[in-house]
């Protein structure tokens, strides 16, 4: 086994600080070309030698949208011109918040090759992971305008607060996956965990339930159980302006908060481990 070629530093203190951590994340910022070309590269290879190409990505978000947002619609007794809106957006920004959890805790293993031999900052597989998400949110935001189209919502200039949300969504997965693709790369236990667990908070996020579907069922005070995930106020910061509801403060405290103390975590386990990825990929 060869060992890494790209690794410019040695495992000593020198490289366990934080000017190499911020280093490397500028560095990789300003590598966009590179990693803005292989985000592309990817969806272009998912969908090779199909006609529809990428628009598949819209087809099947699509279809399953639709069928749950009917199916549990009728199940719920609910207005299909409300409750279809908000079952697509849910599905929607949660595929982006799924996608980037549970890829970000892969990247650096399915990057093995690019790590060893490309003489690239590690950042620069994050911001290729993260911009692939959002090119996968772009073609699913499709799918909401059609269904806003042909079921109007009455929206406000506060649905703008979506474009600030999002980028505080892809500014959260790169610490994500930072921190979930090091610890991955060292501990293999933790990408199938952390699948599980995504699953689990997903039947706990209101998206294809409501508290207006609980009315009647004495079971209203026990959907509050959402607001101890944390992914909820990811969602709901986004869905709530474009469906031109009445947003709460404090879902964007909880995001602002998650999102320092997560840069700080991710900022220490760039220090500590950053220069070890590729002796664990």
């Amino acid at each position: 086994m060869s060992a890494p070629t790209h690794v410019d530093e040695p495992l000593g203190k020198s490289s366990r600080t934080f000017r190499r951590a911020f280093q490397d994340l500028r560095d990789g910022f300003n590598h966009r070309e590179l990693w803005l070309l292989l985000g592309w590269q990817d969806i272009k290879q998912r969908y090779r030698r199909s006609v529809l190409g990428p628009f598949w990505i819209t087809i099947a978000t699509g279809v399953s949208t639709i069928a749950m947002g009917l199916l549990y619609g009728t199940l719920f007794n609910l207005d299909i011109a409300e409750f279809l809106p908000y079952v697509a957006l849910g599905f929607i920004i949660w595929n982006l918040i799924q996608g980037s959890i549970i890829e970000g805790a892969d990247v650096f293993m399915s990057n093995e090759g690019l790590i060893k031999q490309l003489p690239t900052p590690l950042s620069v597989h994050v911001y290729r992971l993260v911009w692939r998400q959002m090119i996968l949110f772009a073609h699913n935001i499709v799918i909401y305008i059609g269904i806003f189209i042909v079921f109007p919502q009455h929206l406000s200039w506060t649905a703008l607060a979506a474009i600030p949300a999002l980028a505080l969504i892809a500014i959260n997965a790169v610490w994500i996956s930072l921190v979930f693709g090091i610890l991955s790369t060292r501990y293999r236990d933790i990408a199938p965990l952390l699948g599980s667990l995504v699953q689990l908070l997903f039947f706990m996020t209101p998206i294809i339930w409501t508290e207006k579907s609980l009315a009647g069922t004495g079971n209203e005070d026990r959907a509050r159980i959402a607001e101890i995930n944390p992914l909820y106020h990811f969602l709901d910061i986004v869905r709530t302006p474009l469906l031109g509801g009445d947003q709460h403060l404090y879902h964007w405290v909880i995001v602002l908060i998650i999102t320092v103390l997560g840069w700080g975590l991710a900022l220490v386990t760039m220090r500590n481990y950053r220069s070890r990825v590729a002796y664990w990929v």
